[in-house]
């Protein structure tokens, strides 16, 4: 019972991981002793946010740049986590984009843009992984949905489709590929303050107080909040876990006031 949620050894992938909930996640599978690849765009951000990594926890941890909605780049990035870390036990799918306008006001590219980033992205990095977890003998994908997995928003329409299909995609992997001992999951994060919320709140007058209203907890989270739920996501605590969308919200999506 000790060891269930013991990550020491093994080796994690989490996209979009040098800022925010992502940086959270890794730092988070660091502390139980996980080695951790960092795959994401801004490559002196992404080195940082490794070498940040490395020196808090004396875990090994590689910064990879990468465009996950190519293909050919992502399975070169699956083969280097494979070639440098031995193994690939664990992918957190939370890379991901948003462009807010009203539906009439979307060119075909922003809608394709969004859909590529947040949900193509996904797929080819799972379906990428899938070779080593295969050959492991198990894995843990955790795909990083969203409140708007659940609710709509007026001018979210490209987002909340790929955050609705990512819970679809979750619970089709997770049929697929349960005789491989693979687990496939998805966190749902409520409202979370790191950059990307924080030019929410200037983007859209009252989301803080709203959010702050209809949260029994009556704050937003912080990245760090998502560690613990991941933590078990990737473990062996979790194993007869899959299929889940698990909100993580402080009781937001509980809450119909």
């Amino acid at each position: 019972m000790n060891n269930l949620f013991n990550l020491e050894q093994k080796a994690a992938i989490v996209t979009g991981g040098n800022g925010g909930i992502g940086n959270g996640i890794a730092r988070g599978f660091a502390s139980v002793g996980a080695n951790v690849a960092i795959v994401a765009r801004n490559s002196r951000k992404t080195e940082a946010a490794a070498n940040e990594i490395k020196k808090s926890f004396g875990v090994r941890c590689l910064g990879l740049t990468c465009d996950v909605t190519d293909e050919s780049a992502v399975k070169r990035m699956a083969e280097s986590v494979r070639r440098e870390l031995g193994r690939i036990d664990i992918l957190v799918n939370n890379a991901g984009i948003n462009i807010r306008k009203l539906p009439q006001d979307y060119d075909a590219s922003d809608w394709d843009q969004v859909l590529a980033g947040n949900l193509r992205s996904a797929f080819l990095c799972s379906k990428s992984v899938y070779p080593a977890m295969k050959a492991g003998g198990s894995g843990k994908i955790i795909n990083i949905g969203s409140m708007t997995s659940i609710f709509g928003g007026a001018k979210l329409a490209p987002y909340s489709a790929s955050k609705g299909g990512i819970v679809q995609m979750t619970r089709s992997l997770a049929c697929a590929w349960a005789e491989e001992n693979i687990q496939v999951n998805a966190i749902l994060p409520g409202f979370i303050d790191t950059e990307l919320t924080r030019q929410a709140r200037i983007d859209i007058p009252g989301l803080n107080e709203t959010v702050i209203a209809r949260t029994p907890t009556g704050k937003w989270g912080k990245p760090h909040d998502l560690a613990g739920t991941a933590i078990f996501l990737a473990s062996p605590a979790s194993d007869f876990v899959n299929g889940v969308a698990l909100p993580v919200d402080g009781g937001y999506s509980s809450n119909l006031l």
